[in-house]
C-alpha cells in the first residue's frame, strides 16, 4: 500500500460477492490528482477466510489513511516473526471502521437483505453518487461447474439457488440506484442455460428493464481496447462483453464477462471517454522470474533436500533414457543444462521469506505496483509436497515447456510417466499437467489451484514444483502486502477466485473518466 492521498471520495462503492476483494482493492487504489475519487462503503462475502482477509485489507485502507504508513505490527504478522495481533488495540476506529464496511453475510438470506438495506440507507445519506461491483458465483456459470454438476446425482440446474444469485444483485441495484455498476463472470454464463433460457438473457433481459416507466434506467456497455486506449461501447453481440485481462497488462490470459451500466441521466459523458491502459505484454517470468528458488515437498516418504535431489536428478536420467536420437537433441541440450546447474546445488529451502535483490526500487510499472517497499519480507511463498511420481511429470513438462513453446497433451507424455487414470488417453484431460510458460502470459489462474496443482506448474525445471500462494498472487496482479488469511488451501481458493487488482484499477479509471465526462 504506497498511496498517498487525500480520502475525499466523489463514489462510494457497494461491493457484493467481494472475495478477498480484488475488485474492490483496484477502485480503492486508484488516485487522481492526490484524492481517491473511490471508497468503499460496504463489501459482503460469506467465505469466513476470505472474509477475515477482506476486514484486514479495509482495517489496513483505514489506517494508512490516518498514519501515512502501515502498522509495525502488521509488518512484524506479515514476517511470520508474531501471530496475527488484535487489530482493535492498535487501532480501534480504524477496526470498527473496517468491521461496518466489510461484512460476513450471504446473499439472499433475510439478515444479508437486512444489513444492506440499513447500509445502503446510510450510504445514501452521506455521499452524493455511489457504484455496486461485483459478480455473484461462477460456479454455477462455468463450463467446469457445470461439467462438475452433471456427476451429482440428482442435480437440477432449475434448483441450482447459485444460478439464481445474479438476482440479488439486481435486487440492490434496483434499491442502490447507484451511477453506474460493474458485474464480473466468467465466459460461460454466456453459454449456461436454465429453464430453457440462456442465463445471461436473463440477466440483460432484468438489468435493461430496470427504471423502465418509474426512472432512469441503465445503458449495457462492454469494456473495448483500440490502440492502447480502452472505451466504453454498446455490445453488438454478447462476447463483446468479454474482457482479456492480458491487453491491460496482467501477466495472465483471464477472460471474463464484464458489464458495465451507467445511469441513464449520466451515459451521454460516457461516449467520449476513454484512458490508455497498461497494454504491455506481461509475462510468468516479468513477475515471479525473480522470487527465490525453492523445491517442492515430497508428499510420500522422506522429505529432505537430499532425498528431494536425488528423487530430480532420477527423474532427469530418465527422461535423458527416453529421449534418444536425433530428433530429441533440443531436449537433452535441456536436460544438461539442468544436470550442470544440479551440481552447483539445488533449491534446499521450501519456503523463503527474503526479498529479491532491488526490491522496491524499480521504475517498472508492474513491479512498483507489486512491490511495497518497507516490507521485510516475501509472505505465502512456500511450496507444498507432491508425489515423486508427479516430480517426474512435473520435470518432464516443464522441459518440454522451455523447449517447444507449449504445454504437453497426455499425448506427448512419455509411457512411463503416464498416471493409472482412466481418462488419461480419453482426450477428457488431455491437459491435466500443464506448465506455465516463462515468456509467456500464464493460464487463467482459477481456484482449482487449490486442489494439486497439476495445472500450474512452475516453468523452471530445476525448481520441479508447482506455483506458491505469493506466486499465484502475484499472476493475479495482487501487491505482496497482500495477505490472504486462512489456511494455504483457502488462500488458494480466494487468489483464484478473485478479479486482478491491476485491471480492476484501469476499469476504474474508465468508468470515472465516463462518469465525469473526461477525455484521455
Amino acid at each position: 500500500m504506497r498511496q498517498d492521498y487525500d480520502l475525499s471520495p466523489k463514489f462510494c462503492i457497494v461491493d457484493l460477492f467481494a472475495g478477498p476483494g480484488g475488485l474492490g482493492e483496484g477502485f480503492a487504489s486508484l488516485v487522481e490528482d492526490g484524492h481517491a475519487p473511490f471508497r468503499i462503503g460496504i463489501s459482503v462475502e460469506k467465505e469466513a477466510s476470505a472474509h477475515r482477509t477482506l476486514k484486514l485489507r479495509a482495517f489496513l485502507r483505514k489506517y494508512l489513511a490516518r498514519n501515512r504508513a502501515l502498522p509495525d505490527q502488521f509488518i512484524d504478522f506479515h514476517s511470520g516473526l508474531v501471530s496475527e495481533p488484535d487489530w482493535s488495540e492498535i487501532d480501534n476506529e480504524a477496526w470498527q471502521c473496517a468491521n461496518d464496511e466489510a461484512r460476513a453475510l450471504e446473499l439472499g438470506t433475510e439478515a444479508a437483505t437486512t444489513a444492506i438495506d440499513e447500509a445502503i440507507e446510510k450510504l445514501q445519506k452521506n455521499y452524493d453518487d455511489t457504484i455496486l461491483i461485483g459478480g455473484p458465483p461462477c460456479q454455477a456459470y462455468s463450463l467446469i461447474g457445470r461439467a462438475r454438476a452433471k456427476g451429482k446425482i440428482g442435480y437440477v440446474p432449475e434448483e441450482d439457488k447459485r444460478h439464481y444469485l445474479f438476482r440479488e444483485y439486481i435486487r440492490v441495484l434496483d434499491r442502490l440506484r447507484p451511477a453506474a455498476f460493474v458485474m464480473e463472470n466468467v465466459k460461460g454464463m454466456l453459454s449456461s442455460s436454465v429453464e430453457s433460457r440462456l442465463v445471461f438473457e436473463m440477466l440483460v433481459d432484468d438489468l435493461t428493464s430496470l427504471g423502465k416507466g418509474r426512472g432512469h434506467h441503465y445503458d449495457l456497455l462492454s469494456v473495448r481496447v483500440k490502440d492502447g486506449k480502452a472505451s466504453l461501447q454498446d455490445a453488438v453481440q454478447p462476447s463483446d462483453f468479454i474482457v482479456r485481462a492480458e491487453k491491460f497488462g496482467v501477466p495472465q490470459r483471464r477472460h471474463r464477462v464484464i458489464i458495465v451500466g451507467i445511469r441513464s441521466d449520466l451515459a451521454s459523458r460516457a461516449a467520449h471517454a476513454q484512458v490508455a491502459v497498461s497494454g504491455r505484454t506481461r509475462t510468468v517470468n516479468d513477475v515471479i522470474g525473480a522470487m527465490p528458488e525453492l523445491r517442492s515437498g515430497i508428499s510420500r516418504g522422506r522429505d529432505d533436500s537430499s532425498t528431494w535431489q536425488n528423487e530430480v536428478s532420477e527423474a532427469a536420467k530418465l527422461l535423458a533414457k527416453i529421449h534418444t536420437g536425433k530428433n530429441n537433441a533440443a531436449f537433452r541440450a535441456v536436460l544438461s543444462s539442468l544436470t550442470e546447474r544440479m551440481k552447483s546445488g539445488t533449491p534446499n529451502r521450501r519456503s523463503s521469506s527474503c526479498l529479491p535483490d532491488g526490491y522496491g526500487t524499480s521504475n517498472d510499472e508492474m513491479l512498483r505496483w507489486l512491490e511495497r517497499p518497507g516490507l521485510r519480507t516475501i509472505a505465502q511463498h512456500e511450496t507444498r509436497g507432491h508425489m515423486p511420481s508427479d516430480l517426474r511429470r512435473y520435470l518432464f513438462a516443464a522441459v518440454f515447456g522451455a523447449v517447444h513453446g507449449y504445454s504437453p497433451k497426455a499425448a506427448d507424455f512419455p509411457l512411463a510417466l503416464s498416471p493409472d487414470h482412466r481418462n488419461w488417453n480419453s482426450g477428457v484431460f488431455s491437459d491435466r499437467f500443464r506448465v506455465q510458460l516463462a515468456h509467456e502470459a500464464a493460464t487463467t489462474v482459477t481456484s482449482h489451484i487449490s486442489k494439486d496443482g497439476h495445472y500450474f506448474i512452475h516453468p523452471d525445471p530445476m525448481q520441479c514444483r508447482s506455483l506458491t500462494v505469493r506466486e499465484a498472487a502475484r499472476l493475479q496482479t495482487f501487491p505482496d502486502d497482500y495477505l490472504f488469511l486462512g489456511n494455504r488451501t483457502q488462500q488458494y481458493v480466494q487468489v483464484g477466485n478473485a478479479v486482478p487488482p491491476f485491471l480492476a484499477r484501469q476499469i476504474a479509471d474508465l468508468l470515472l473518466a465516463a462518469l465525469t465526462g473526461q477525455r484521455d
